[in-house]
Order: C-alpha cells, then sequence, then structure tokens
C-alpha cells in the first residue's frame, strides 16, 4: 500500500497519533495542531488515525519516512511538535512519554 500523503498530511498523522495515543485528545492537543493543520486535513486524518490499530499507525509512519527521505533538520522539527503536542494540556502521561520514545526511534 503506498502513502499518497503531502508533508502536512503526514504531520497531521503523525501529531493526530502522538495526540491519540492515550486514547484521550485534549482540547489544548487538538488546538496546537489545528494551529499547524487545516481543519479540513484534521478531520480526515483524524478518521484514519482513529481507524488505525496501534501498530498500523507506526507501520504507516515508518512507511512514509522510509519512502520520503527526511533530513536532519526535518526530523528534529517534527520531533519538537510531537512534544509540542504531548505539552499542550501542560502534562504529559506515561503513555505519551512511551509513545515519544518510539516516535524518536522511527523518526531517527
Amino acid at each position: 500500500m503506498s502513502l499518497n500523503w503531502t508533508k502536512k498530511e503526514f504531520l497531521a498523522y503523525v501529531l493526530l497519533y502522538a495526540a491519540h495515543c492515550n486514547h484521550f485528545e485534549t482540547k489544548e492537543e487538538e488546538h496546537y495542531i489545528l494551529s499547524l493543520i487545516d481543519e479540513k486535513t484534521f478531520h480526515r486524518i483524524h478518521t484514519e488515525v482513529v481507524v488505525d490499530s496501534d501498530e498500523e499507525n507506526l507501520n504507516k509512519i515508518q512507511q512514509y519516512l522510509s519512502e520520503n527521505k527526511f533530513n536532519q533538520n526535518e526530523k528534529e522539527v517534527l520531533l519538537r511538535e510531537v512534544k509540542n503536542v504531548f505539552f499542550a494540556d501542560g502534562s504529559v502521561d506515561i503513555i505519551e512519554k512511551k509513545v515519544y520514545g518510539i516516535l524518536k526511534k522511527i523518526i531517527g
């Protein structure tokens, strides 16, 4: 299966996965993501993130990264945005910490 996402859609997928990883998205997390991504993309990708299993989420992120070369700066920016989503509501829970560790390994 080929992922024909734009970089914006990929960003939306990663950030929404991060926000949804503990099965609870706060309004602050949503607002932060919407400050980076338009509402139409947000809702379309949100549905995909929620429907996909955790394993599918991570596989898609890995696949997109292997098919689209990201330079070190782009990877660092992506990880920073993930961190910003986690901190948007003022606290980072244990699941979010674990997911950040996994994403850090995948993204590099």
